[in-house]
């Protein structure tokens, strides 16, 4: 069975639907995130901090590649991952990319003033990101979903599309 991959932009609820969707759909939840901040041994803050962006993104795209070869799983990806386009070549390999297409009120009130998302301390350039990634997200995606609903109806709703 094809892998489902989870993309959209920070508090879109790819994490929250994931695993949700994975209860669903008997299938294993795997966070792209969490397994570069596994394999680096820190935080992607740190990462970022020590070892700057293009480090980053080598091991993002390597997890890509990674959780891509997985079966059977539903897979959330980081919010920048679908926006390079060799993260997209690889995890398609794997399976479908569903687009969480949360409007950015919506991502705001969900995010609050959460220190865990410094994007988020100047809300213009959050904006700003959110309106240059959201193209990049609909032509990735295979199927788009609407991310402004309560998590367990939006794995409702992926699930009845992806069966």
């Amino acid at each position: 069975m094809n892998n489902i991959i989870l993309c959209g932009f920070m508090g879109s609820g790819k994490t929250v639907v994931g695993r949700e969707l994975a209860k669903i759909c008997g299938r294993r939840f795997v966070d792209t995130d969490e397994l570069v901040e596994k394999k680096q041994g820190i935080p992607i803050k740190a990462i970022f901090e020590i070892y700057g962006e293009d480090f980053f993104r080598d091991l993002e795209y390597q997890i890509c590649c990674e959780t891509a070869e997985l079966k059977n799983c539903v897979i959330s990806t980081g919010g920048g991952a679908v926006t390079f386009e060799r993260n997209v070549e690889a995890l398609k390999k794997g399976g479908k990319i569903v687009f969480l297409d949360a409007d950015f009120d919506t991502i705001c009130d969900r995010i609050g003033d959460s220190t865990n998302r410094p994007l988020f301390n100047d809300r213009e350039k959050a904006r700003a990101l959110f309106d240059e990634r959201r193209p990049k997200y609909e032509a990735a995606a295979d199927i788009t979903v609407d991310g402004s609903m309560a998590a367990r109806k939006t794995a409702m709703t992926i699930a009845s599309l992806t069966r």
